[in-house]
């Protein structure tokens, strides 16, 4: 099945992990060694509702539902899923029905990306699934001061293009995502089923 644009938009905003590449599996693997770490458990269910936030909200969730609070910080959490992380990101893909889109409009449409990630991790990645050379424009969770499901994320991107948030088209994979764009005034397009999702690797 081919997939395109909707007819009219003049922008496109992609989100990263889960939608332009499959780092999914692999930030949850990620996350459930830093969470072990410190007598945690993060299920798959945990992490896809909170797919697009940006690390220190899912360590204060997880912190909280696991009744730690006090017993250990987020940044603890959070420096320990970056070093794990960081040592299988190089097995990170991309999605290929979603870049072709980015590969099919670059130098015709205005393009960035949108994302809940820390700054360093988004360049690797997109660097890694060869898409870094796309973009000029990357709004990242070190970016903006309200996070997905709020819009700053994504009015952030439409600003930096030049365009008006009613004619951007927003490709997300997660449900703060799909949220922040409509709440920007966006077209939200859901890549959920475009391909097949994985949360289990190794």
């Amino acid at each position: 099945m081919d997939y395109d644009i909707t007819p009219g938009v003049k922008a496109l905003i992609f989100d990263l992990d889960g939608t332009l590449a499959n780092t999914m599996p692999w930030h949850y693997q990620a996350w459930k060694k830093a969470c072990l770490r410190f007598g945690m458990v993060m299920d798959s269910a945990f992490l896809q509702a909170h797919t697009g936030a940006p690390g220190r909200r899912i360590a204060e969730d997880i912190i909280e539902v696991s009744g730690m609070s006090g017993k250990v910080s987020p940044e603890e959490i959070m420096n320990v899923k970056f070093d794990e992380f960081n040592a299988i990101q190089h097995n990170v893909t991309p999605i290929e029905p979603v870049t072709a889109l980015v590969q099919k409009y670059f130098g015709k449409l205005p393009m960035s990306v949108g994302t809940g990630g820390h700054r360093e991790a988004v360049e690797k990645t997109l660097e890694l699934v060869g898409l870094r050379q796309y973009f000029d424009i990357i709004v990242t969770a070190n970016d903006v001061k309200l996070h997905k499901p709020h819009p700053e994320t994504f009015l952030r991107c439409a600003e930096l293009m030049n365009i008006e948030p009613a004619y951007c088209e927003v490709f997300e994979d997660g449900d703060l995502g799909i949220e922040a764009a409509r709440r920007a005034g966006m077209i939200a397009t859901d890549v959920r089923a475009w391909y097949e999702q994985t949360w289990h690797k190794g």
